[in-house]
Order: C-alpha cells, then sequence, then structure tokens
C-alpha cells in the first residue's frame, strides 16, 4: 500500500463518520519497503493541492521519515532545494510502500490489516451495519 494512498482513507466504521480522529489511520507494526518508480513532477505537482499536509506529516512522522517539511511544498518548484523536497516527496509518496501491518483508527481504535501491500477494509457486521440492513 503506497503511502499516498493512505491520504484517501478513513476508517470505514460508520460511528467515525462524523469524528475527526477517523482520519489519517494510524500504522502499526508497519513493514516498509522501498519500490522505485519513475520520477513524474507533473504528477506530483498536481496531486499536492489534493492531499492533506497535516495526515502526511504525522504518517510519514509515525513511520520515521522526519524530513518532510512542516508546510505543503508550492510551486514553481525551480530551485534546487524545491526539487529536491519534491523528489523526496517523490519517494515517500510513491515509492514507499506499507507490506505488511496494520492501520488503526484514532477514533475507535478498528484495525485494519495489511497483508502483502493489501489493506483489508471489510468490516465484522457489527461495526458494517448500515441503516438499509434492518429492512432486509
Amino acid at each position: 500500500m503506497k503511502l499516498l494512498t493512505v491520504n484517501f482513507l478513513t476508517c470505514a466504521v460508520k460511528s467515525c463518520k462524523s469524528s475527526a480522529a477517523a482520519f489519517p489511520l494510524h500504522f502499526q507494526d508497519a513493514e516498509v519497503e522501498r519500490r522505485e518508480t519513475t520520477y513524474n513532477p507533473t504528477f506530483l505537482q498536481n496531486i499536492l493541492p489534493r492531499l492533506d499536509w497535516s495526515a502526511i506529516a504525522t504518517t510519514a512522522a509515525e513511520l520515521g521519515f522526519t524530513d518532510l517539511p512542516t508546510t505543503k511544498p508550492e510551486g514553481p518548484y525551480e530551485t534546487e532545494e524545491e526539487q529536491k523536497t519534491m523528489r523526496d516527496l517523490h519517494t515517500l509518496l510513491l515509492e514507499t510502500e506499507v507490506m505488511e501491518g496494520k492501520m488503526v483508527c484514532g477514533n475507535c481504535g478498528h484495525e485494519y490489516k495489511i497483508k502483502e501491500g493489501i489493506a483489508n477494509f471489510l468490516l465484522p457486521n457489527h461495526l458494517g451495519e448500515s441503516q438499509f440492513s434492518s429492512m432486509l
């Protein structure tokens, strides 16, 4: 599971939908792997506005990545320092993958296991019941 993906995930438990503590999900016992991909600065520039920077910073810190800037980078990304930051973000968001471990909701504590890089978001029936389940 690429770290970029985690920035778009929240707890699936119905009671967590309105809780700010349900995002971001927090990694525990994470086994991290790096898989190199082609650097694509255009993709990064287009995805940056959509990212919740505080969630990225939290996730990065939990996984031991401490070189992340405190604020979200903003263009034009022309200086050497800005380009280095973009390459570092590429490594963090697109090349860093959590292969094993779990993500935990900060609100309800539900754990989503990660196996072979895939998170299991299926909920037990008692956590995933919807308002329509009583109609069946």
